[in-house]
């Protein structure tokens, strides 16, 4: 099943030049059943109809490129001769997609053809084909791409004008000199093709690549590891690190590649990057942008790079956070232990292809809910959302009580309950610091206001007058026991799902606040939680990251207060009418906090009377408040701020990091010359421990005024430091780290 080589690619030399035994033989052919019994391979039909349906697109691209060719004064006999081709990237062309799989595709145009001709007169070509149908331009993307179905086979195809009056039907894509007088988005539309065969040509063994490819595919979905914009590494990713381990054992099949695959890159130094061959000159002087920390600083701080093996050279693995990397070296090191079980006869493939109980890991969960008003509206809105989701997860991240936040790369949609039918929900597992015993309070509002003005903020968001109106973005915390009120009753059929035991309906407060909710169980302290429902989008937002920074500095809280690790009580004392919903909004209920109590003289106003009795006087809230906020929940809000968790300084106790790379003479053979100045030119934070590079951004967020002890919360409303915020869904957990 395998073709036995001797030659060496790669920035260093192989690590085994070993051929097969029989007992290698076996467990690939294993492997290759257990990969067709997850449907990992297309039929033979299937790659015909892709076939068929390939070169129906590439004639309807000539003629296309024929008639415009016509419009801007070319003779026929040119517009028959300039050209015109469709070409594939990705898993298509690696030759490792699976039933139902897209198509990438590239059309690479003559330099007279413009983008602009592509998002319009091609536009119409393809409405008008009966086989082609869901026809989405996206112009305005990073790299703009038509998104469509032809004859039932999803494709997304990119545009490329080359500086060239002709195209060949036998152009090589490789060929550097075809990135000459490109603009940046033809750049990266061409990179896809120069990428996936640059991979290609840089294997030892092609069937024992894909072979081995469709298997790490296949398990990194299943764990939940595969998504480039979560923080994950998506399809070019993994092909470069199995395309990397093909290198190292140029003569071993797919199960021994498999298996190597994770001793190589559970142990890897993540401070040297991922190589397929050594980075390229800039020899044209064509002055595109590449990775390279010598050069640029920020890449430096690149947490796992892997840098595409084709000019100009890129880090595919850009958003991966540290809890994502924590997530994914451990599932190399499970991965690891799984394939030695494998090899020592005492499991199975389909152990290893297991896949991840997420919604049984954690005790708490933040749930992310994009709605919109029609399907067609959720694609956009929902790609947007997910995007940004990373930017949560990093603000998380630098929590001081947060050790783990784990994203789920699967979205859902609706359940029956749901009141909305358009909408889309992912999830993110929370793992909390331990402590002795120790009950805390954690307040998350900042991190979830500096991801929801991410998202509103954006610029799809600001130049698309689709998505202003009918657009929501609600972010909450719930526990394990509530996710089946969130989750489709299949991925959780065993947790029967819990009623609200609370749900107290108010009157509306300035046309936006709908109502007040406590879910789920109380707490073992009995203590409520007051949270205002998120309501639309409306009121201002914050304008830069600095007025962030203040926000985060009322959320934090005092480190010296005595009742910082107490339990927050915070007991509701409602002013019920006849029906029993509360009256006139919050005004005339009162919120006693340990003592001081906060009486609420009207929806702009409210008395906090401290423990002896002495008034706090009656403050003026309403240049607080923005449209969808009243006084009360500004209040609620200080009165919980005040009993968050302090500022929380990280660990740096010294210690080795779990992705640090041992000292053994086959490893540091990986981290050699070739690449030993961008070694050098690597951030020294990356030596660190997780706890220490999460440290290393807590001062991005650091508190610089504190609440005093016994210092009363109308001392502390100083309206000129305060910066209006959009408002969001004042977000408290209360945890028994014990036993968290």
């Amino acid at each position: 099943m395998s073709t036995q080589t001797t030659q060496t690619l790669g920035v260093t030399s192989p690590l085994s030049l070993a051929f097969p035994k029989p007992q290698d033989e076996k467990l690939t052919k294993e492997l290759v059943e257990c990969l067709e019994r997850y449907d990992m391979f297309d039929t033979k039909e299937g790659q015909e109809h892709r076939l068929l349906v390939l070169g129906k697109l590439n004639e309807l691209v000539r003629r296309w490129i024929y008639q415009i060719s016509i419009e801007k004064g070319k003779t026929e006999t040119e517009a028959k001769e300039v050209g015109g081709n469709i070409f594939t990237f990705g898993s298509y062309r690696l030759g490792v997609h699976g039933k139902g799989a897209d198509i990438d595709t590239l059309l690479v145009a003559p330099r007279h053809v413009d983008r602009s001709d592509f998002f319009s007169s091609f536009i119409e070509v393809l409405l008008k084909e009966k086989v082609v149908s869901n026809v989405r331009p996206i112009p305005d993307a990073f790299v703009p791409v038509i998104k469509l179905e032809f004859e039932g086979i999803e494709m997304d195809l990119l545009f490329a004008r080359l500086a060239q009056p002709f195209v060949s039907g036998k152009l090589d894509l490789l060929d550097v000199s075809l990135l000459k007088n490109l603009d940046p988005k033809c750049v990266r539309s061409l990179n896809g093709c120069r990428v996936t065969d640059a991979i290609l040509s840089l294997v030892p063994n092609q069937e024992s690549f894909r072979y081995a490819l469709r298997a790490i595919k296949l398990w990194a979905k299943n764990r939940g590891i595969y998504s480039n914009v979560l923080g994950y590494l998506g399809g070019v990713s993994w092909a470069i690190l199995v395309a990397r381990t093909s290198q190292l054992y140029p003569n071993a099949v797919a199960s021994t590649i498999v298996q190597k695959f994770f001793f190589v890159f559970e142990r890897w130094d993540w401070r040297t990057p991922v190589l397929l061959k050594k980075m390229d000159e800039d020899v044209l002087n064509l002055n595109h942008p590449v990775w390279d920390p010598r050069i640029n600083p920020s890449d430096a701080s690149h947490l796992m790079p892997i840098i595409t093996p084709a000019y100009p050279q890129q880090n595919s693995t850009f958003n991966v956070t540290v809890s994502t990397r924590s997530i994914m070296i451990k599932e190399f090191k499970r991965g690891l232990e799984v394939c030695e079980d494998i090899v020592a006869g005492k499991k199975g493939w389909d152990d290893l292809f297991e896949s991840l109980a997420f919604f049984t890991l954690y005790k708490h969960y933040i749930v992310i809910c994009a709605k919109a008003s029609s399907a067609e509206q959720l694609k956009k809105w929902s790609g947007l959302v997910e995007s940004k989701i990373r930017i949560l997860v990093s603000k998380l991240e630098i929590n001081g009580s947060i050790e783990l936040a784990h994203v789920h790369p699967e979205s859902f949609g609706a359940i029956p309950s749901d009141s909305m039918e358009h909408l889309r929900r992912w999830f993110i597992g929370l793992e909390f610091k331990k402590s002795d015993g120790e009950v805390l309070n954690l307040t998350l509002t900042y991190e979830i206001q500096m991801f929801t003005n991410a998202v509103m903020n954006s610029g799809p968001m600001m130049s698309s007058s689709e998505l202003m109106e009918g657009t929501y973005v609600e972010v909450k915390h719930v526990k394990r026991k509530e996710l089946p009120n969130y989750l489709p009753s299949t991925v959780l059929p065993s947790v029967k799902k819990r009623k609200s035991q609370l749900n107290i309906s108010t009157s509306k407060m300035n046309d936006n606040i709908g109502n007040v909710q406590s879910r789920g169980e109380l707490d073992d302290e009995s203590s409520v939680k007051i949270e205002p429902i998120p309501c639309k989008r409306s009121g201002s937002q914050l304008e830069d990251e600095s007025s962030a920074k203040r926000l985060k500095q009322q959320d934090s809280g005092s480190g010296d207060s005595q009742n910082d690790t107490s339990t927050l009580q915070s007991k509701l004392i409602r002013n019920e009418d006849s029906e029993g919903s509360l009256n006139n909004g919050f005004a005339g209920a009162s919120f006693s906090d340990s003592g001081s109590v906060v009486h609420v003289v009207s929806n702009d106003s409210f008395v906090m009377t401290s423990p002896d009795g002495e008034e706090g006087g009656v403050v003026n809230e309403q240049p607080l408040v923005t449209q969808g906020q009243d006084a009360a929940s500004i209040v609620i809000t200080q009165m919980l701020d005040s009993k968050s968790l302090p500022d929380g300084k990280q660990s740096t106790e010294s210690g080795q990091a779990n992705n640090q790379c041992p000292s053994s003479s086959s490893q540091q053979s990986l981290c050699s010359e070739p690449v030993k100045d961008l070694v050098a030119a690597r951030k020294p934070e990356h030596e660190t421990t997780l706890e220490q590079d999460k440290e290393s951004r807590v001062s991005d967020v650091d508190c610089k005024e504190k609440r005093k002890p016994g210092q009363r919360l109308a001392e502390l409303t100083d309206t000129s430091k305060l910066t209006p915020v959009a408002p969001v869904k004042k977000t408290l957990i209360q945890l028994n780290l014990k036993s968290t």
